[in-house]
């Protein structure tokens, strides 16, 4: 398998929230694709935050694409020369209030849409958190905080009892089940040493 060699590129439109790019590809078969659009945007940061009472602090807010109200894991992008774990810190002290002594911990990296968009989504936990500011909003922002039990979460996505994302989701599943492999490894240590 090879890759599609890109003939041609140009900018149909630029904005602060991200590019339209087309470009004119040949295909290792020799087929020509003349308009492939891709959507250029920059990487985004996100964390499952967590409490000392294990509840997930999650933002609730409109969504106009998705015409409703989404619950969600605190998210943005990084701004001037953050590294990614400060701009995830950063976004959930400003959407949230919540901070945490604890470093967060590194999920994982993710290709958001391959298929038409060019950025990452990089995904945290953050472990043990409290309530220590108020939230500092943009002004195009109006947020509500929610908690939920991080242990029963995943039921409410399942069950559509709640309107989220696929970022949430995936994040929530991914924490979730890491949370589970270290519980399963610690309960084995104990049996076994």
């Amino acid at each position: 398998m090879d890759e599609w060699k890109t003939l041609k590129s140009e900018y149909l439109h630029k904005s602060p929230f991200g590019n339209i790019r087309k470009d004119a590809c040949l295909l290792p078969n020799g087929q020509m694709i003349d308009d492939y659009y891709v959507q250029e945007y920059s990487d985004w940061v996100n964390a499952i935050v967590i409490t000392k009472e294990n509840k997930l602090v999650l933002v609730e807010q409109y969504r106009h694409a998705g015409n409703g109200f989404f619950l969600e894991i605190p998210a943005g992008k990084r701004e001037g020369n953050e590294t990614h774990e400060e701009g995830i810190v950063r976004e959930v002290k400003e959407e949230t209030g919540y901070i945490s002594k604890k470093k967060p911990i590194f999920l994982g990296e993710f290709m958001v849409n391959p298929a038409t968009q060019n950025n990452m989504v990089k995904t945290y936990v953050i472990q043990e958190a409290y309530k220590a500011y108020e939230q500092v909003l943009d002004d195009t922002e109006d947020i509500n905080v929610k908690l939920y039990d991080f242990s029963h979460f995943g039921e409410l996505i399942l069950s559509k009892k709640i309107k989220t994302q696929l970022f949430t989701a995936s994040a929530y599943f991914m924490a979730k089940y890491a949370s589970d492999e270290k519980s399963l490894k610690a309960r084995l240590r104990e049996k076994f040493n």
